[in-house]
Parts: C-alpha cells; structure tokens; sequence
C-alpha cells in the first residue's frame, strides 16, 4: 500500500477515500485534512461519480486532529485547523457521503463521521468525544450534530466524560444506520453505494439537499421550504417523465421483492 496519507479508488461510479496514515490511527495531519478536501472537490466536479465512500486504513477510522503535529508547531489549535476544514468541504459536498467506520472514530474522527450522510460500523468499530480531556473546543459540528443524532442527555453524558461507546451502542442510539462484521463492512458500503448511484443523480442531490437545509431548520419552516422548492421544481416534471420513472422503480422492486 502506498504511504499517500489519502488513497482514492473510483469503482464505476463509487469513489472510495481512505484515510492512510494507520500508524497513527490515521490521525488528521495538515496534508491529509489539504488533500481530503481538495478530493472532495475534485470529486464533486466529476459527473462519473455519483457516490463516496469514506474509510480508513488498519484499526481506525481516524483518530481526529494529529495533535502531535499541532504540539510541534508555533501556532495556535485554531490556527492549525482553520485552514483546512473537511467538514466544511463535506458539508458542501453535493453527492452522498458514505462513512464506513472500520475502528476508532475520536474527537475529530467523531465530528467527521457525524458530518457523512449515512454511516455504516464494523461491529469493532468504537467511538468517543474526548474535547474536554484535551482541552479543544470543538469546531467541526460535533456539539450539536451528537445530540441531534442520539438526544441531549447521551450527548452530554459522551462528550463531558470523554468515554468511548460501541458499535452496537451508536445502532441502538441511532448513530449508525447499521453495524455488519467487520470483513463485511466495505461490501456493504459499495453495495449500498451502488443502490444509490443506480438513481439520477440530479434527483439524489435536490433529496440530499433538501434534507440536510431542513434539518437545520424547525419543522415549520422546514416544510414550507420544502413545499416551496416542490412547486418550482415539480412544475418541470411531465406525465412521460413520470412514466418513465414509475417503470424504473418498479423495475428494481420487482428484483428485490
């Protein structure tokens, strides 16, 4: 395997990232948070890809920001991570994201995974919230997004004791979609993956869309949102187009049913 902090793999129409520093947990260095988003980027521009998947190599997922590098510097924690923010760049991401958590997801690898869309575990897959054990604040979506995702009260309980928590405790909470054994874990992601990229890719990025600005909203002005977008974009779907679309769907659920 190459010693690229980043691997990239596109599958027909998969795009696989793999965090690549396992000697270190796949800790989050300054080339590796660079090279992530201008992936992103580049992904996001290549209309050959409809889905990501992201991992990482060996026993972890990632074990966030490498503090080491930042202890090393002169500048401050803010300093060193401001210029290369990956959950900014995947929350701009237009296609799905999904997080294939095969080990530790800490801190930063946390935020990460509560930044994907849709998140599978392997079953030795662990997680934890340490901010307060080492002093950062977080800054990537982790104070709001954990509690969102499993209730207030685990939230707290997680993130102001610094504990970890299981894959099976992250699927009973809510956190992940599913838990699949560990050598299971990446066919299950390309399989899911390929369920999605079998649909327009237009249509899954207006429902990923549409999805992601409503949950930032209360409910209220999160339907009317959505009313209005379904007025102005549902104006241009004709009879034959939804003929069309009603023979597809029924076509893939005659092969699942």
């Amino acid at each position: 395997m190459t010693d690229a902090p980043l691997l990239i793999a596109i599958e027909n129409a998969c795009a696989v990232l793999t965090l690549n520093r396992p000697a270190v947990l796949n800790a989050l260095s300054g080339a590796l948070r660079r090279q992530l988003v201008e992936a992103l980027a580049k992904l996001d521009a290549d209309p050959a890809v409809r889905v990501v998947i992201l991992t990482g190599a060996g026993r972890a997922f990632t074990a966030g920001i490498d503090l080491k590098e930042i202890a090393a510097s002169s500048k401050s924690v803010e300093d060193n991570v401001a210029a290369s923010n990956v959950v900014e760049a995947m929350e701009k991401f237009s296609k799905p994201i999904i997080g294939a958590i095969n080990g530790l997801a800490i801190t930063g690898g946390l935020e990460i995974a509560l930044a994907c869309d849709i998140l599978l575990a392997g079953d030795s897959a662990r997680f934890a919230d340490t901010h307060v054990r080492v002093g950062i604040n977080p800054g990537w979506g982790l104070s709001q997004r954990l509690s969102r995702a499993i209730g207030i009260y685990r939230a707290k309980e997680l993130s102001l004791s610094g504990n970890f928590f299981t894959a099976a405790d992250a699927a009973s909470w809510g956190l992940v979609n599913r838990v699949v054994p560990d050598g299971e874990l990446m066919t299950a992601a390309r399989a899911l993956a390929a369920d999605i990229a079998a649909n327009d890719p237009v249509h899954v990025a207006r429902m990923k869309r549409v999805m992601d600005d409503g949950f930032a909203m209360e409910l209220g002005a999160a339907l009317h949102m959505e009313a209005g977008r379904a007025r102005q974009l549902n104006a241009d779907v004709s009879a034959g187009e939804v003929a069309a679309g009603k023979e597809t769907a029924q076509t893939r659920a005659r092969k699942t049913l």
